[in-house]
């Protein structure tokens, strides 16, 4: 693989910027999307941005024109902007990018920082290129948090009519063609009940324990689910899954807990699967549990928040993103993951969708996280690819 060293070298320098960035899901990302956004307008791309209710977290999208139009779809280089946070053990500064020996070391290098620094070093040679076919830069906020910024994303995209194209959402793959993923729902369930003295229970009404009933519950749904598994799933494991991330509530042994919380999620195989595990808890929550909580305290409520519906990617026989994506790289191979991505709100949308990305699933969201220097080379190799095949003859 030949591949302009200069090129690779401003990979690198990009990268190391974006890492020092401090995009921690749920927090401002706004230095980050405005130095994304400088790179483009220098080089003559337009741009606009889509901002959350705060206005401190936002989506960057950039279109560079076709100078030649040709019947060819557009290309969409899509990825998000924020990473996990960080806990304790860490060999350098996570936010502070390192090399040693052949790997860069930082939070979000893999995922996904490196394939944006890959397109933004690419973008100028785009620019320079007689391309008959627009080329779109999509960047978003919180895509580790269900997915909260694309979707607002989504909604500005078809209001302007962008409906048609070929995404690669560069999530780490190692540059292998990923073709499905299933949904990804999360949800916090709040309960309200009565406090009170440990010693007269019957004068209370504890949260903390029919918070423990609903996650029964969700225990019992789970083995429905497994039961409820499709004929030649293509999934590992091959039905949806549930799992409580978290219960939360109670302030001491002998006080009756007025207040708690659960986390959960469950992730879907096919859409229809969320249905009904939510029909079947929203209706144990309504007719069982909240009545009995409401004989003894009037004002005790169940309420479901959705964290984030993260939509499935589907396998389709066929794919112009996948088909494209192959004769590029001449590997015909397609495989899924159990992560989620954005991909299935492309797709949703019409437009054709592949997952494929530099580095390693196997470092992302860990400590000493890192991306394989020769993952940027592979990822640049494939946008000049990209490039080869959108000049007008």
């Amino acid at each position: 693989m030949s591949i302009d060293n200069n090129l690779y070298e401003k990979s690198i320098k990009i990268l190391t910027d974006l890492i020092a960035f401090k995009t921690v899901s749920g927090q401002d990302n706004s230095s980050l999307i405005d130095y994304c956004e400088n790179i483009l307008n220098d080089i003559g791309i337009d741009t606009f941005k889509v901002y959350d209710d705060d206005k401190k977290r936002v989506n960057l999208f950039g279109t560079l024109k076709a100078k030649n139009q040709s019947t060819k779809k557009p290309i969409i280089l899509s990825g998000h902007t924020d990473v996990v946070p960080v806990s304790k053990g860490w060999s350098s500064d996570p936010f502070t990018a390192t090399i040693r020996e052949d790997k860069l070391y930082g939070r979000g290098s893999c995922d996904m920082k490196g394939f944006i620094a890959c397109a933004l070093a690419y973008a100028p040679i785009y620019s320079k290129s007689n391309l008959d076919r627009d080329i779109h830069f999509s960047f978003t906020f919180d895509e580790e948090t269900a997915c909260i910024g694309a979707p607002i994303l989504i909604e500005e995209l078809k209001r302007r009519n962008i409906k048609d194209g070929i995404c690669i959402v560069g999530e780490p793959t190692n540059m292998k063609i990923i073709d499905a993923h299933k949904g990804c729902y999360e949800y916090t369930t709040y309960f309200k009940g009565l406090a009170g003295h440990s010693s007269a229970p019957h004068k209370g009404v504890s949260a903390v324990e029919y918070a423990s009933r609903y996650v029964g519950k969700l225990i019992e749904l789970r083995e429905k689910l497994r039961e409820r598994e499709p004929k030649d799933s293509i999934f590992d494991p091959p039905y949806s899954t549930l799992s409580i991330g978290g219960v939360f509530g109670g302030i001491a042994h002998n006080v009756i807990a007025d207040k708690c919380h659960i986390n959960w999620e469950t992730r879907p195989v096919i859409k229809e699967d969320g249905i009904f595990l939510n029909q079947e808890i929203d209706k144990f929550a309504n007719e069982v549990l909240l009545p009995d909580m409401k004989k003894v305290f009037a004002d005790a409520s169940i309420e479901k928040k959705i964290i984030g519906e993260i939509v499935g990617f589907d396998r389709e026989d066929k794919s112009d993103a996948c088909e494209f994506i192959s004769s590029l790289t001449g590997d015909n191979s397609r495989e899924v993951v159990s992560f989620g991505t954005e991909a299935g709100l492309y797709q949703e949308i019409g437009i054709s969708t592949v997952v494929c990305g530099p580095g390693s699933i196997e470092q992302a969201h860990k400590i000493d996280e890192f991306i394989v220097l020769d993952e940027l080379k592979k990822c640049i190799n494939l946008l000049d690819g990209i490039k080869n095949n959108s000049i007008a003859n």
